[in-house]
């Protein structure tokens, strides 16, 4: 199966924030230039950039969470993909509307194209633990 549309953005904006996370100097216009290099559909370039902008603006917040949610694993001993493979992912649960299945399925993909061996179900344990409860699928009743 071809990746998604929304896919090749949300590899960019995870490449972006590796960037940035590295670099602490690169600016944001030199960010907002390689997301525009990266994709040339002009919806899909603003897709990107609503996530990484709003990552970066959350940061704060969002690194709390994970960090409460990351039991023993500060955000500086993560892999760098994985963490923020984790803030891109804890973003769209906490601020989108994106459905969290698909959240979780996109960032359990880069985790494992970009991070390690056990980096998918790194991801995945924490980003389900961060599931709003709102948002969460109710079980069934017996």
């Amino acid at each position: 199966m071809a990746p998604s549309r929304r896919h090749k953005a949300r590899e960019t904006v995870l490449q972006m924030l590796y960037q940035k996370d590295l670099n602490p100097d690169v600016t944001i216009e030199d960010i907002r230039a390689m997301i525009q290099e990266q994709i040339s559909d002009d919806e899909l370039g603003r897709f990107a950039w609503r996530l990484f902008a709003g990552v970066m603006e959350s940061r704060t917040a969002l690194d709390s969470k994970i960090e409460a949610t990351a039991a023993n694993w500060g955000l500086s001993r993560m892999a760098p993909t994985d963490r923020n493979a984790i803030r891109l992912g804890a973003f769209e649960l906490l601020y989108t509307d994106t459905p969290p299945r698909v959240v979780i399925d996109e960032a359990l993909e880069l985790a494992k194209t970009y991070g390690g061996p056990n980096s998918g179900s790194f991801v995945n344990g924490i980003l389900d633990r961060l599931i709003p409860e709102e948002k969460r699928t109710p079980k069934p009743e017996a």
